[in-house]
């Protein structure tokens, strides 16, 4: 069965993404409200019985903010690091907390979820590999560089959730006072349109075929100006921007369609298994 992906939120306000085949779905990361977050997924024909577990990238609120309510409600496991869970406040049961080391895969029904550490302004974080069925679908967002995993990994991709955070003209001549801007383009913050560009032109597989722009900064970047930018170089692949205030489409690789998503609620009973890689 086919990987069905979707962006439920993506931008400093929250970050929410979607991977699916069916019969069991995982979200990365939790940034909005349980509320917003079931209401968005709603409108997009998904359904929270099917989520399975949720991986959370680091601690930041954008990225946790609906993840004790969501988890609570729906006793989902969650799966972080020790060092994303020690910054983190969460009013969640440690039955319901699945550690999260580098270069760990997840396997999720028949999804399996590989984390690798990344470079950003947090305790511990991870980016995620997601593969089921043949397809693979990565998680590239608050990256500060495109580090030797993030072109290995990307390269593998078939759909990616890619950071376009912002363009250094518009940041540099914004209003963000001089220390934040430094934060943002320290290698340890977040990735700009040219930065996306050079890994999408130079490292992409010829098998992608969607890119979701993520993570456009509000003040540093416009979606139109980053849309037009990629779509120059698209290729074959489908470029579609990650909203901050709205979910996309539901997007299925390969032959799939959306009319082919069987959303139905039942049982299905999921084990978790943990492996971890000597190599990445």
């Amino acid at each position: 069965m086919p990987l069905f992906i979707s962006s439920v939120a993506s931008g400093s306000n929250g970050n929410c993404y979607y991977i699916g085949n069916g019969r069991e779905a995982i979200l990365v990361d939790a940034g909005i409200s349980c509320r917003e977050t079931e209401k968005r997924m709603a409108r997009q024909g998904l359904s929270m019985q099917q989520v399975r577990a949720i991986f959370i990238s680091h601690e930041h609120t954008d990225h946790i903010k609906g993840l004790s309510v969501l988890a609570n409600k729906y006793q989902l496991p969650v799966f972080l690091s020790d060092g994303t869970r020690a910054a983190c406040r969460l009013a969640i049961p440690d039955r319901l907390l699945y550690p999260l080391a580098d270069l760990q895969t997840v396997t999720v029904g028949d999804l399996n979820i590989t984390s690798f550490r990344k470079y950003h302004d947090a305790a511990d974080p991870h980016s995620f590999l997601i593969s089921g069925d043949g397809y693979t679908v990565g998680v590239f967002t608050d990256i500060g560089r495109a580090c030797e995993r993030v072109v290995n990994y990307f390269g593998q991709c078939d759909a990616a959730f890619l950071e376009a955070n912002y363009d250094v003209g518009m940041l540099m001549q914004g209003r963000y006072p001089f220390f934040l801007k430094n934060r943002i383009r320290s290698g340890y913050g977040h990735l700009s349109n040219a930065e996306a560009l050079e890994l999408f032109v130079r490292y992409r597989s010829p098998k992608l075929s969607h890119l979701f722009l993520s993570h456009l900064s509000r003040d540093n970047n416009d979606p139109e100006l980053v849309y037009n930018l990629f779509n120059d170089h698209r290729g074959d692949t489908e470029i579609i921007i990650a909203g901050r205030y709205a979910e996309t489409g539901v997007y299925g690789l390969g032959e799939a369609e959306m009319s082919s998503y069987l959303l139905f609620e039942q049982e299905i009973s999921i084990s978790y298994t943990v492996s971890r890689h000597t190599s990445g």
